[in-house]
């Protein structure tokens, strides 16, 4: 099983480099790093169970709503990939399961 990301600035239209990104599970840190040139980050191996994504968008975002995006999810099959990606602007965010 994998876990990656890809964030997209809404308003410049170009990758979030840089992003600050952490993944938790059961309350610790599981992994830590910034999104690369591509706004990408891959390669984390999460267990079963809940997990959270935080994405650090006040460190990103000069003026910006949300200080940090906070994505729950449950990774329930160890053999598959589980690709969160998030669309960012000072005043929205989204965000679904890829592929």
């Amino acid at each position: 099983m994998s876990f990656s990301t890809h964030v997209l600035d809404a308003v410049t239209g170009r990758p979030a480099a840089g992003l600050r990104v952490r993944l938790e599970h059961e309350g610790g840190v599981v992994a830590e790093g910034r999104t690369d040139a591509d706004g990408r980050l891959k390669g984390w191996q999460p267990e079963a169970g809940v997990h959270r994504v935080v994405f650090d968008t006040g460190a990103y975002l000069a003026d910006t709503f949300y200080p940090e995006v906070v994505v729950t999810f449950t990774v329930t099959d160890p053999a598959q990939h589980y690709h969160v990606p998030l669309l960012l602007s000072p005043y929205a965010y989204s965000t679904y399961r890829g592929s």
